[in-house]
């Protein structure tokens, strides 16, 4: 199960579970849909995956399975990509 992290990593936007503006890699890094395309060009700077939109969970699960509440916050790994 996704873990729907709740920012990110290199701005620290808010990202609330029901966002379409987050994106993921395969390890569920986690990004703004700002970050990930300027920034990071589509790639994740952590396992250089590609970033994808995250799925929304729908609201009835999301009170079963919450979101996390636990941030990650690493700037300096998110210089860009030339």
């Amino acid at each position: 199960m996704l873990v729907l992290k709740p920012s990110c990593e290199c701005c620290d936007v808010d990202l609330p579970p029901e966002s379409t503006r987050a994106r993921i890699c395969s390890f569920e890094c986690t990004f703004c849909e700002r970050c990930a395309d300027q920034k990071l060009k589509g790639v994740c700077p952590n396992c250089g995956g590609e970033l994808v939109r995250r799925p929304v969970r729908p609201a009835e699960k999301l009170a079963k399975y919450p979101a996390s509440r636990e941030r990650t916050f690493k700037p300096q790994g998110c210089a860009g990509r030339q």
